[in-house]
């Protein structure tokens, strides 16, 4: 099959013909229709992520079954599936109580521990692979289901930790990027009273408004607390949606903070920062740390999209062969949404 292969710590991508994967025992072998490409996958492909060289990188896809292995029984060939991103064992505490990205036997990633999507074929877990709701027309749109996976569950989950209600006025840094357009889609299906987006590049301010965000702040200047206060009347706002994680925009986040606010911080690359302690108990504020979705909010994301409550934003849909000019691209951040490449 041909593949792009990652052969070194921020080397490009390169397309090869490797072998075609076959299911072991309890495994399932699919063929890769789409690919989604954002930042959790282009930190592997920078360098800032460790993994065993060459590895096939990718998680958001969406497949056919081809093959599957002994003792597969839930999975037959022609089924459309979505891949579950993290590698878990499905028996601990925390997968029982449907919280899988806490193992206690974590696995590790696709497209990290294992090779991924960005490839002709993907070989998983079949417990890994999701089936697609029957009304999608995912031949059609294929970019578009495979991304689901991450760009929605994701924003689905966070909104739930952070308790999001119809009287929050919310902001999300990192308005522009892959997660982040689509968190102003989920707020807004939320029904978030107001939705702030946060972001430094201007260019990409009329793709949020066609999101849901109701305002816009460039964060280019440094003062995210100060608009963030302007924009709520001198009050701060009620949730902060942060996808950037730097020291500067944590910071902001938490200066920008109502009374009760709550900030949930999930990025691919994150800083150290420092808080005012005094600040936060006065205030009541709660921190959170987040990392991707459970299944269920997979699922529960696939639906949403099947029922028409939402639509993923595809900006940029390549050929495989062109992986590497589209990851220099998510480098410089001149993505909007989300950026997917096509097998066939």
């Amino acid at each position: 099959m041909k593949a792009m292969l990652l052969k070194g710590k921020n080397q490009p991508l390169v397309l090869e013909t490797v072998p075609d994967p076959v299911p072991g025992p309890g495994e399932a072998v699919a063929r890769v229709l789409s690919c989604g490409a954002g930042l959790t996958i282009h930190h592997v492909r920078a360098g800032r992520v460790p993994v065993q060289y060459p590895r096939i990188l990718g998680h958001e896809i969406t497949a056919e079954i081809v093959a599957t292995g002994a003792g597969v029984s839930r999975l037959k060939a022609g089924d459309a599936v979505t891949a579950y991103f993290y590698l878990t064992c499905g028996h601990c505490y925390w997968c029982r109580i449907n919280r899988e990205t806490l193992c206690e036997n974590f696995g590790g990633y696709i497209g990290r521990e294992c090779d991924g999507g960005y490839a002709e074929y993907i070989k998983l877990p079949s417990e890994n692979f999701i089936p697609l709701p029957e009304t999608m027309n995912y031949k059609k749109h294929a970019a578009e289901i495979g991304v689901i996976c991450d760009a929605i569950a994701t924003p689905l989950k966070v909104t739930r930790k952070a308790r999001v209600m119809p009287t929050d006025t919310v902001a999300v840094i990192g308005a522009g990027g892959g997660l982040g357009a689509h968190m102003l889609m989920v707020s807004r299906w939320a029904h978030a009273r107001k939705v702030i987006a946060v972001d430094t590049k201007a260019s990409k301010f009329e793709s949020c408004i066609k999101c849901g965000a109701d305002a816009t702040i460039d964060a280019s200047d440094g003062k995210v607390s100060e608009q963030l206060i302007e924009m709520t009347g001198g009050k701060g706002v009620d949730v902060v949606f942060d996808y950037v994680c730097t020291k500067q925009s944590i910071e902001s986040a938490i200066g920008g903070l109502n009374f009760g606010g709550r900030l949930v911080l999930l990025a691919g690359n994150s800083a150290r920062f420092d808080a005012d302690g005094p600040a936060i108990m006065r205030k009541e504020i709660e921190v959170m740390g987040s990392r991707y979705a459970t299944r269920q909010e997979v699922i529960e994301s696939l639906e949403l999209v099947a029922r028409g409550d939402l639509w993923p934003l595809v900006t940029e849909k390549v050929p495989m062969a062109e992986a590497e000019a589209l990851h220099q691209r998510l480098e410089t951040g001149s993505v909007t949404g989300r950026a997917a490449l096509i097998m066939t």
